[in-house]
């Protein structure tokens, strides 16, 4: 069951018809309910049938904090149980978003996450994942690329190994790295030197911040961790001159506003500030995070920009010519990403009239 109320057909058609570009979706996030439950079964993981979808979805009678938000990342953490699974798990995210007309998707994925409940290594994780997103991007005919996250809660130590992995595996299909997890609670300085020479080595920089802490998060992944993009960031106007700085870098925001919604970051979706950072100049996208966790696909996403927060059409086209234009990706195909995009929103904006 979606998180929003279904839509009407030719809302339906007008949605999924745009032509879409994903720069913030988490693996460990898109996980099918019906794989989860084939795998408990088989597996024999003890979660209770009747409500197992409680424990893994973002549910209306939840608290929407960050605590039950990433608790569900918690029991998702117990299905990794093989290579099969890993694998499985890649192509169905990437299924999964061909079919909501995804033409483009970075998907970043935590090794350590995937590695941790068996001990598999980090570097034969990394590979199966590599090696099932090329086999579903080139059956769904979809232009994907890879990056690695790191949570703040790891050591150092773990951030090294996994950057220098990535590094060596950049040929394959691995374009950036990400820092993510609990930044109330723990800090990026320490991350700072090893995210600079993931950078200098080639690697793109994208950091989650000003979502759970505030707009020093932000400055800090910008100025010491020499972050492109910024996953969330929607607190940044709690100082000006983060504001500023953003504008002036040219920094790209990967706004996911039904996740910011369910971890408390937004007290009500009205309240987001997606519309108003479009406003302020700032370069912004739109994009899911979890949509497993969430119920939700890009089009979800789309529909509550233009419905629920009254961004014109063209304006969401905006954003995902935006989208394009900061995707990890040599400035050829970034250009002839952008001028695909906007000949199918040409036709997809067309089609609106006749909703």
């Amino acid at each position: 069951m979606r998180w929003y109320s279904h839509l009407s057909t030719g809302q339906l058609r007008f949605f999924r018809a745009i032509p879409k570009v994903e720069l913030h979706r988490h693996l460990e996030g898109s996980l099918r309910l019906e794989t989860l439950a084939e795998v408990a079964q088989k597996h024999g993981i003890d979660v209770p049938a009747a409500n197992f979808h409680a424990l893994v979805q973002v549910q209306k009678d939840d608290p929407l904090d960050f605590d039950t938000f990433l608790s569900k990342f918690q029991t998702l953490r117990q299905f990794y149980r093989s290579p099969e699974i890993i694998a499985r798990i890649t192509q169905e995210a990437i299924d999964d978003a061909a079919q909501d007309n995804i033409q483009y998707m970075e998907l970043r994925f935590t090794p350590m996450a995937l590695a941790r409940m068996q001990g598999y290594s980090l570097a034969e994780v990394m590979d199966w994942v590599i090696d099932n997103a090329r086999e579903g991007a080139a059956r769904n005919q979809i232009q994907l690329r890879l990056i690695a996250s790191v949570n703040r809660h790891e050591p150092v130590a773990v951030a090294e190994e996994v950057l220098q992995l990535a590094v060596d595996r950049m040929e394959q299909g691995i374009v950036g790295v990400d820092l993510a997890g609990n930044e109330a609670r723990f800090s990026a300085e320490p991350f700072a030197g090893v995210f600079r020479e993931a950078r200098q080595s080639g690697l793109h920089v994208t950091i989650h911040a000003g979502e759970w802490g505030g707009p020093e998060n932000i400055r800090l992944a910008i100025e010491q961790l020499g972050a492109e993009r910024i996953g969330h960031g929607v607190r940044i106007f709690e100082d000006p001159s983060v504001v500023a700085l953003a504008r002036e870098r040219g920094v790209v925001f990967e706004v996911c506003v039904t996740s910011n919604y369910q971890s408390g970051v937004v007290a009500a979706l009205t309240n987001h500030p997606l519309v108003r950072m479009i406003q302020a100049g700032l370069k912004v996208t739109v994009n899911t995070d979890d949509p497993g966790i969430s119920a939700i696909t890009l089009s979800d996403e789309y529909r509550l920009a233009i419905e629920e927060f009254g961004l014109p059409p063209t304006g969401l086209a905006d954003c995902i010519l935006t989208a394009a234009q900061a995707a990890f990706l040599p400035p050829a195909e970034r250009l002839a990403l952008t001028d695909r995009l906007r000949s199918g929103l040409a036709a997809a904006l067309d089609s609106k009239k006749d909703c």
